[in-house]
């Protein structure tokens, strides 16, 4: 490892959050550019850095920084180059040149030792030495944090973080409890702290380290959709992470439950421990609902008859066929103020939806329309004519609010957003329609209902039998299991366009029946393949030349699927191959390359996570923007248009022309999107969908999975693999069980 010895002359980019930075270091009289993950430094500093020299395709020779530390300059040249820096704020040129005059070759000394003698300077007064003392003491007490956090491997990204959120309390913490810092601070997990507290001498049997497995445990069944787990379960997970016996993890639940940081309650005699946030969550949810179901109005049968003709007249102006369920549907969502609808593809939801808008239309209501995904939302104002809009923005998101408050916390991915619309704020409407409620999770469900005021009509449309949210819950199937609210479940397939086998085949595998493979089909074909390189081969002649022209569509709106993100035909190695064939490397094609994927201009890439701050803008003719706003969510697509190396920065455009820009060493929610994971692709519909099946864990391989593939669909499914894994699929109708309790929530406030 070298060491270059010298000061930092310019700082040429810096990125705040992790710290990368690029910069000019003079040594010896000669510029070196020199990049690295630095905090704590400042132009004029002058610096000790270790590491070597490498050679970047663009930009040449560059010192990649490994680690560095901040070191007084002796000489008083030195010195007052750094003053003049700005470095310090209040100190320019001339008071530095006058500062060095001074006190000469004992500056260093001084500003180092004894700061609030610069009051002898002309032009400083005591209180700008003193402020000048505190800036110093400030920048010597960040490095010494630095140094010390350094020892147990922490980065600098990640001690800037600690050291804002404990300044000097950071040293008590660390000795006592660092997974405090699990806690605390964003980006810091179990796992990280475990590291740093057991390699800062805790024992393997620390109370602090068993209660925050526990922790961890809960938030890790969160991210896996999770409510609660049962305790045994919890035991026995955290016997496998921490590697201690459970006669020693039991205490500490029963402390934790003692302390109120997890509440336990039984079903069924089986003991389930639960995150309060998510345990009040469930309950405040189910109140709220019977609030709103509770203002419903008295109807006489005379209002039901007027109701029933003019919902029969409605249908008729359309020309629709309609059935029982469906009249029942509709009428229910008028009388009532809490209705669910739920039913498969071609049930006839969005003529329900169509006949209650036009319904309340007629009437000169407040009709509001809205799905959790843009893509959701926008296929919702295509079929109905009514502007719909996602959940995050017709509660009007925000980002700030207390990033460490828990009450913030409405979604699994932020803490810190807020949304305007709440209780003191409702939303202003006569009636509410939601669509795509399998993917709603419980964070965005209670911040719906909190918006929603008494006495507003509010409808929830969705398909029972598709995946579960990303997030924690599942509201759809929990409010139909209480069997409290009004509820229609939707089974006659009225859409058959042109004899639609998408449709029928959905329905065949929903209802336990193999799929048709006869490739009579149109639009629902079958290629018997058991190899993976002819699957890798078949795949992309269907993609590049059968089907574009066959169904009207770029080969880029095809999509792929595949139930898992790992394995031979994973989303991961699909990406590698699909990208290789659909958008290969040319001249006049930037890529770069961060971690294990190379990403290239022309690329169909997908954000993984919601990013509320991400500003995206519109640009018309000119380059000039014609509209601009926040917040690209989890499931958006989008190409990527450019990718500037000089300037580190890639542009995506994704619906809608939205160009968003990433910094290249910050890609981190992005990810290539030419196959992606059904669990993905939830709420969003294709022209055509290729669905690769051969192998795979069984806890993935079955109906509900395939059944919500299928269901993505517009004009053509095609499935490459083998006849017996899809049979299996269809046979497998135990997908790893859920834990929630909404249901139980919302029975127990109905039987008060």
């Amino acid at each position: 490892m070298e060491m270059i010895n010298g000061y930092i002359d310019h700082i040429i980019y810096r990125n705040k959050e992790n710290g990368y930075t690029v910069l000019t270091l003079v040594a010896d009289g000669e510029e070196i550019t020199a990049t690295g993950n630095i905090h704590g430094i400042d132009e004029g500093d002058h610096i000790k850095a270790y590491g070597g020299f490498v050679e970047h395709p663009v930009y040449g020779e560059q010192f990649k920084i490994s680690s560095c530390r901040i070191v007084t300059p002796t000489d008083s040249v030195s010195m007052e180059r750094y003053l003049a820096s700005g470095a310090i704020k209040g100190i320019g040129a001339k008071l530095a040149a006058r500062i060095v005059a001074h006190f000469q070759d004992d500056t260093a000394r001084i500003v180092e030792d004894e700061p609030e003698r610069l009051s002898e300077v002309y032009g400083i007064s005591n209180r700008k030495a003193q402020d000048i003392a505190a800036q110093l003491e400030g920048k010597k007490e960040m490095r010494e944090a630095f140094i010390f956090l350094q020892q147990y491997g922490i980065s600098n990204a990640m001690s800037v973080k600690i050291y804002n959120k404990y300044k000097h309390n950071l040293y008590r913490i660390m000795r006592e409890n660092p997974y405090q810092l699990a806690e605390d601070i964003s980006g810091i997990g179990f796992r990280t702290a475990d590291e740093i507290a057991l390699n800062a001498g805790l024992s393997v049997n620390s109370e602090f380290r068993i209660r925050s497995g526990i922790t961890y445990v809960l938030q890790q069944a969160a991210q896996d959709g999770h409510i609660c787990l049962p305790s045994q379960q919890i035991l026995e997970r955290c016997e496998n992470i921490l590697d201690i016996p459970l006669d020693d993890i039991n205490p500490q639940l029963l402390n934790l439950t003692m302390s109120k940081k997890i509440i336990i309650r039984k079903r069924d005699g089986v003991p389930f421990a639960y995150d309060p946030f998510y345990y009040y969550s469930e309950l405040k949810c189910a109140k709220l609902l019977f609030d709103l179901s509770a203002a419903a109005p008295l109807v006489t049968p005379a209002d039901r008859e007027n109701i029933y003709e003019r919902v029969e007249a409605i249908l008729h102006g359309q020309d629709i066929e309609s059935d029982e369920l469906q009249l029942e549907a509709i009428i229910e969502s008028i009388l009532r103020r809490v209705v669910i609808i739920s039913g498969g593809p071609g049930t006839g939801k969005t003529t329900i939806i169509n006949s209650v808008i036009r319904f309340f239309a007629e009437e000169g209501r407040d009709i509001l329309l809205a799905a959790p995904t843009g893509r959701a939302a926008k296929r919702m104002t295509e079929a109905t004519g009514y502007e719909a809009k996602t959940i995050h923005r017709l509660l009007e998101v925000k980002v700030g609010g207390d990033p460490d408050s828990r009450q913030e916390r409405t979604t699994d991915e932020i803490s810190s957003i807020r949304f305007e619309r709440n209780e003191e704020y409702p939303l202003e409407a006569d009636i509410i329609i939601v669509d795509e409620m399998s993917m709603v999770d419980i964070n965005l469900f209670l911040a719906l209902l909190k918006a929603v005021s008494v006495g507003t009509r509010l409808v929830l449309v969705g398909d029972v039998d598709q995946l579960p949210s990303v997030g924690p819950g599942q509201i759809l199937r929990d409010i139909i299991d209480s069997k409290t609210f009004s509820t229609v479940i939707l089974k006659k397939i009225f859409r058959q366009e042109k004899e639609s086998d998408i449709v029928l085949n959905a329905h065949r595998i929903n209802n336990g029946e193999n799929p048709i493979l006869d490739n009579k089909s149109r639009d629902f074909f079958f290629l018997e393949r058991n190899d993976i390189n002819v699957i890798y081969k078949h795949m992309i002649q269907l993609l590049v030349e059968k089907l574009p022209p066959y169904i009207g569509a770029k080969a880029l709106e095809i999509q792929v699927l595949t139930p898992m993100r790992k394995g031979p035909l994973g989303a991961t190695v699909l990406n590698q191959v699909l990208q290789k064939h659909l958008n290969p490397p040319t001249e006049d094609k930037n890529q770069y390359q961060s971690g294990d994927t190379l990403y290239r201009v022309g690329d169909k890439v997908m954000q993984i996570k919601n990013n509320y701050m991400l500003e995206w803008e519109v640009r018309g003719k000119n380059n000039i923007c014609v509209d601009s706003g926040y917040g690209i969510y989890n499931g958006d697509c989008g190409i990527i248009r450019e990718i500037n190396l000089s300037t580190g920065y890639m542009m995506v455009e994704y619906d809608e022309q939205r160009q968003v820009r990433y910094v290249l060493t910050q890609l981190d929610e992005i990810e290539l999107a030419y196959a992606i994971t059904i669990h993905k692709s939830q709420g969003s519909e294709y022209p055509a969908v290729i669905m690769p099946l051969l192998s795979g864990p069984g806890i993935l391989f079955n109906r509900n999975l395939l059944y919500t593939g299928v269901t993505r669909a517009c004009r053509l499914v095609a499935i490459l693999g083998t006849r017996d894994i899809i049979a299996t699929m269809v046979a497998n109708t135990s997908p790893n069980t859920r834990h929630s309790s909404l249901c139980e929530r919302i029975i127990e406030i109905r039987d008060l």
